[in-house]
Order: C-alpha cells, then sequence, then structure tokens
C-alpha cells in the first residue's frame, strides 16, 4: 500500500510539473528586435487600423484627447469586467516598455513580468501582426502625451483570477495560422490581425474562444441589443459591392442611406484614416469569404 501511495504521489508531481510549464508563458526571441526600427509616421497608421485608442482612450473622448491612452474605460463579459490599462508613454503606461515587449504583449499575450495577459486584450487576432508593424507602433505611442493614470484592477470571479490558467486557453485558441485561404493577402492582414475584426463579428465557444466554423458571420452584441453583423457574403452584406463597403468604412453611410451605429462609429473613425487601398483591400477580402447564413435569432 506504500508503495502504491508513493507511485501515485509521483505521478501525480509528474503530471503537476507537465501542467506548470504547459501553462508557462513563452516569450519571444529578443535577437529579432536588435536592428528593427520603427517609423513614428507608419506607426499612426497601425495605431488606427488596429484601434487602440477606442479601448484605452477616456469613453468618447474627441480630438486631441484621442491620443491621451490612460485606458480605464470597463468591458463587462461573462467572465467578469475587465478594465483597458495605460498604454500611454508614462511611468503609469508602457513608457519603459521596449518594443520586445509591446511585441510580447501583441503576439504572446505576456506583460514585462512573464504573466499572461486576459484574452479580453485580443492577442489571439493579433498574434499574425508583422514584427515591423510593432515596431512602427512602439514609436508611434512614444510620440504620445504621458498620462500619469494607474491601471484599475478587473473585477474577476475564482477562478479567472488565476492567471496561469490563461496558459491552457492560448493552447487551444492563441494560433498565428490564416483562418481562410484568401487571395487578397493585404486585405486578409488587416480583417485578421491588425483589425481583430473577429473580436467582434465572430461568436465565441464556452471558454471565450473563437468560433472560427463561424468566422465573421456575426455575434452577440456584448451590450445586450441586438447583434454584431455577418460580414461573410451569406450575411448583412450579401447585397453589397466591394465599393459599397470600402465607403462604408470610410464614411459610415450605407448602401441603404443608412449610417454606422453603437460601437462601429468609433471602427469607421479609425479606418477613415486608413488609405484608400487598404480599404478596398478590407473589402475584397470580405466579399471573398465562403457565404454563411445569419443563426437563427435567440
Amino acid at each position: 500500500m506504500r508503495l502504491r501511495n508513493k507511485v501515485l504521489l509521483g505521478v501525480g508531481l509528474i503530471f503537476g510539473l507537465a501542467l506548470w510549464f504547459a501553462s508557462s508563458p513563452s516569450g519571444l526571441n529578443p535577437d529579432d528586435f536588435e536592428v528593427l526600427e520603427g517609423d513614428p509616421a507608419q506607426g499612426e497608421l497601425v495605431f488606427n487600423i488596429g484601434g487602440c485608442a477606442s479601448c484605452h482612450m477616456a469613453k468618447e473622448a474627441e480630438g486631441e484627447a484621442r491620443f491621451s491612452l490612460g485606458g480605464g474605460q470597463s468591458f463587462e463579459t461573462p467572465f467578469g469586467v475587465f478594465y483597458a490599462p495605460n498604454i500611454s508613454p508614462g511611468k503609469a503606461g508602457i513608457g519603459g516598455w521596449s518594443t520586445l515587449d509591446l511585441a510580447n504583449a501583441l503576439l504572446k499575450g505576456i506583460s514585462p513580468e512573464g504573466a499572461h495577459y486576459y484574452p479580453a486584450f485580443p492577442y489571439s487576432s493579433y498574434a499574425r501582426m508583422a514584427l515591423q508593424d510593432i515596431a512602427d507602433l512602439k514609436a508611434f505611442l512614444d510620440t504620445l502625451p504621458a498620462v500619469e493614470q494607474d491601471n484599475l484592477p478587473h473585477e474577476l470571479p475564482l477562478p479567472f483570477r488565476i492567471r496561469r490558467s490563461l496558459g491552457f486557453w492560448k493552447l487551444l485558441f492563441l494560433k498565428t495560422d490564416p483562418i481562410v485561404e484568401s487571395a487578397e493577402p493585404r486585405g486578409q492582414y488587416l480583417v485578421e490581425a491588425l483589425g481583430h475584426c473577429a473580436e467582434c463579428h465572430t461568436p465565441r465557444n464556452f471558454l471565450g474562444g473563437l468560433d472560427v466554423s463561424r468566422w465573421l458571420a456575426g455575434a452577440p452584441n456584448p451590450e445586450g441589443k441586438g447583434r454584431i453583423p455577418n460580414l461573410t457574403p451569406g450575411g448583412d452584406l450579401a447585397s453589397w459591392s466591394v465599393e459599397d463597403i470600402a465607403y462604408y468604412l470610410e464614411t459610415g453611410f450605407t448602401p441603404e442611406f443608412d449610417t454606422a451605429g453603437s460601437t462601429m462609429v468609433e471602427v469607421v473613425e479609425n479606418l477613415a484614416r486608413a488609405t484608400p487601398d487598404d480599404r478596398l483591400a478590407i473589402a475584397r477580402y470580405l466579399k471573398a469569404l465562403p457565404p454563411l447564413a445569419n443563426a437563427p435569432r435567440p
């Protein structure tokens, strides 16, 4: 009996160590950043398409206030309430970060201290970003006003407070492969990575991972009213042309003479600052997606 207990204890320890190492944060190779220099002008384009201000500025900020990225906006989810952090170049923000630190956050969901970030920060999409775009973004962020505002702690029940468990979530859902085959590589990059469109327009499973079988086919509205539109050719934009989509992304006006509403207003404001070619690339990618019908309303 004693021998059996020792064997079981040994197996348990080995299993526990395996789980510990499997869930450990794993960062990028620092050598990849030794000669990488950022361009602030290009970084502003990355900043706008990536929608950084939408989450990290004060709610409904306008004009120059959009560039004060002190965080604090709240986001209610089935897992608890998350607060956007300060990403300004101040001491309370990311002023002490290197480009490698920012890349680890965006691509790996890891803090400079080696802790897992929660996927309310959409690194499961940003994981496909190019290193040069990250270097450019860092160079632009460094030009913005420093905001000395402390981060608010997330309000999460157990077991979601245990960050180490996010290592297992990443094993399931943190992927870098393209989601769909596309003849529009720039549009694919902007939609699947930098623009992180799926974070709102794709439904999630019970673990909070994106249901890629319903890629961009619409999802429940986290604000509780209506639903987020289906972007595939089989859904809400079925009758829209490539030009219609590109024009909407620039102006917010639909072919039916309606206007963008809710959080899409901010998305359009960001994409209006993109180049015409990038808006067309996004539109071409969307029109080439496999058509999926709208999900039945609950």
